[in-house]
């Protein structure tokens, strides 16, 4: 039986990843800051909390990170740790800084000094591309980042590919667009625009207000984001992929869908704030996944109109009356 270790097993992502991993017969093991008060909730909601071993562990303090890869002895590392909003990576920067970077780089070390050959996941961002306004961009496109965020996690990505190269570690980053499932919190942009719809929906007289509707994003479907991970890890060797649909929608296109898909017009709801706009705003972000389609064999099923109505579907009935 395999042994995994998630870090930051709590997010969205780590629960989905988690689910996958207990289905094909891994032992999993998952890791955050205090697992002692922290409610797994996600974990909970997906019904697996109780098969999953949990340990307090914290990126950024070194010595914790060496006592848990040296106790679980796992064979694959999942790091999905650290802040994970743009917007409050401007408010947070140090933070954000400290437990994407930092944390990375003290993962990295503490998997060198096991010495065994344990395989690392590291989850990168499409946020690191900065504005794509040509062609869409791959694994090759430089890294123009925009945030204090996409900094973070571009520095943590050249961290990766430091270790591959000087310490012949599988180690290997996968550059993700936004993907959105009903586990996402309302601090996400696409969660607060469907939470908001689907209690428009019950009666609410909500007025939703956003910042910029023209930014344009490629959105997915989590659960199959994080089969994508998993593939990298089972390659014969360790490389990077950008993991999108390959299809780019407007915030306004994907308002209109979830407004569309519960039978309401979102112009009578939804007025549009400047000081929601972020200080420095990646406006365009197009993506070309065909590596990951053509060695993974992994591609999206799911593409934006089918997410939103996927949550919208999963989305508790206190907020929404269908």
């Amino acid at each position: 039986m395999k042994k995994a270790l998630i870090l930051g097993i709590s997010g969205q992502d780590g629960a989905y990843l988690a689910r996958l991993l207990l289905d094909k017969g891994y032992s999993v093991f998952g890791g955050s800051r205090d697992a002692q008060i922290t409610p797994f909730a996600n974990l909970v909601r997906l019904g697996i909390r109780d098969r999953i071993t949990l340990e307090s562990v914290s990126l950024n303090d070194f010595r914790s990170v060496i006592q848990t890869i040296n106790k679980m002895q796992p064979d694959e590392v999942y790091n999905l740790s650290g802040q994970s909003s743009v917007g409050l990576s401007f408010e947070q920067p140090v933070e954000t800084m400290e437990s994407i970077a930092f944390g990375t780089l003290n993962l990295l070390e503490a998997i060198r000094f096991n010495g065994k050959p344990i395989r690392l996941y590291n989850a990168c961002s499409s946020e690191c591309f900065g504005n794509i306004t040509d062609r869409p961009a791959d694994e090759n496109a430089p890294f123009r980042p925009k945030s204090p965020y996409a900094v973070a996690k571009a520095a943590a990505f050249w961290e990766v590919v430091n270790y591959r190269e000087a310490y012949s570690m599988f180690a290997c980053s996968g550059i993700l667009s936004n993907h959105e499932s009903p586990l996402r919190p309302e601090r996400f942009v696409t969660s607060k625009v469907i939470a908001a719809a689907c209690r428009i929906a019950a009666g609410s007289k909500d007025i939703l207000m956003l910042g910029n509707l023209s930014i344009a994003r490629d959105w997915g479907w989590a659960p199959e984001y994080v089969e994508a991970m998993w593939l990298m890890l089972q390659q014969e060797k360790p490389d990077d992929y950008v993991i999108a649909t390959g299809q780019t929608y407007t915030l306004q296109e994907f308002v209109e869908a979830a407004f569309a898909a519960l039978r309401l017009d979102w112009k009578r709801h939804v007025t549009t704030a400047t000081e929601l706009s972020r200080p420095n705003e990646l406006i365009v972000s197009r993506l070309d996944p065909s590596k990951a389609n053509a060695k993974l064999g992994w591609k999206a099923i799911y593409l934006m109109q089918d997410v939103v109505k996927m949550i919208v579907d999963n989305v508790s009935k206190d907020h929404c009356v269908l």
